[in-house]
């Protein structure tokens, strides 16, 4: 049986059919249904978060993010290292990205860049939250203050990593969420945007709703709502969150065990409580990445570049820059896979395979 880089964690098929009962009963499938205000709640109670957006998935909640802070135009400072939907969302909605390179141990922003970078157009920072390491934040928000910006964190990778004891969810003006099937946490599709101000949060639910309340139109808007069916997975989710996140913390532990000195690992976070999302490695070279990568397929099992390529080096952007430490970087990580129910067999049949190519080259 292949092993891919991540499997989709569904919950027993029962207890998700017992609340699609209820969908049938009443015939209630969209439109800000019981579901969605249920789930909106129960993680912001348990996240300690102040507001709650559920919405369509993680790219559009980038997007309401963009436009809630009433950025329509200008520049935004952010991270080549990212999936491009980073950067997609700024270019759809008309601005233009300035990248601040990396930081080599975690792979987040260099807030040592940011402030060389700015400019009269620079509306604000686009940060992320990457594999759930915590940005610098104490930092950016200090550089945000300084130049009267606003703070946006892609937090899509970060569900359930606390810094400083809080929710990595709960930083900036907006942090935004993916609960995308991939992820840690999943509703199949869907994703959030948190926010400590209400004034922004009662914007982002307007404008996912077509600018609409009742009958009257307040706002521009899109249709960024979640069904009934999504918020429901979503729920019975929640109820194995603490369980799948031991099951990872257990297979990140065996590679740790079995890859020491191999290769390379993000530094640890001490104010860091980790979510076990992701096993990123760093490679010595692009070539050893893809020999191992070869030799792991021929045996059925597909890691995956998280993230390539850097994304300074898009070919439809309009202006390029260079990020040496990211498009290094880029050139030689990958993660591995990394899923509840993978065995701890297959974890060290993986491991066998890279020691493997390691001594032969």
């Amino acid at each position: 049986m292949s092993i891919y880089v991540t499997k989709t964690f569904l919950p027993p098929y029962e207890e998700y059919c017992r609340l699609l009962t209820k969908i049938w009963d009443t015939s209630v499938v969209t439109n800000q249904g019981p579901y969605v205000h249920e789930l909106e709640q129960k993680i912001q109670k348990l996240l300690n978060l102040e507001h709650f957006q559920y919405v369509g998935n993680g790219t559009v909640a980038l997007q309401l993010a963009l436009s809630a802070l009433d950025i329509h135009d200008g520049e935004i400072i952010t991270t080549p290292f990212s999936y491009v939907a980073t950067t997609g969302s700024i270019l759809w909605e008309r601005c233009t990205p300035v990248f601040a390179d990396i930081e080599p141990d975690n792979f987040t922003i260099d807030t040592a860049g940011i402030e060389g970078l700015l400019t009269p157009e620079t509306r604000a920072i686009l940060a992320v939250h990457v594999f759930g390491y915590a940005c610098n934040t104490e930092e950016i928000e200090k550089i945000a203050k300084r130049h009267n910006l606003k703070v946006i964190y892609d937090g899509a990778h970060a569900f359930a990593s606390k810094y400083n004891g809080k929710s990595l969810l709960s930083f900036g003006d907006i942090t935004t969420c993916s609960f995308h099937a991939t992820k840690l946490f999943h509703t199949v599709e869907g994703g959030a945007c948190i926010t400590k101000d209400r004034a922004i949060a009662d914007v982002i639910d307007l404008q996912k709703r077509f600018g609409q309340k009742k009958e009257e139109q307040l706002m521009l808007g899109i249709n960024a709502k979640q069904s009934e069916f999504h918020a429901a997975m979503g729920l019975v989710n929640l109820n194995y969150l603490s369980q799948n996140i031991a099951a990872r913390k257990h297979i990140c532990e065996l590679y740790d065990s079995r890859l020491d000195g191999i290769l390379g690992r993000p530094a640890e976070q001490k104010n860091l409580e980790y979510n076990y999302a992701y096993y990123p490695v760093l490679f010595k070279s692009e070539k050893d990445l893809l020999g191992t990568f070869e030799l792991l397929n021929k045996h059925d099992i597909y890691p995956r570049r998280y993230f390539h390529p850097s994304l300074n080096t898009l070919p439809y952007l309009k202006t390029r820059c260079s990020c040496p430490i990211s498009e290094d970087i880029c050139s030689r990580i990958a993660c591995l896979p990394l899923y509840t129910g993978l065995k701890d067999e297959e974890v060290k049949k993986i491991c066998s395979l890279i020691h493997k190519y390691h001594s032969k080259n």
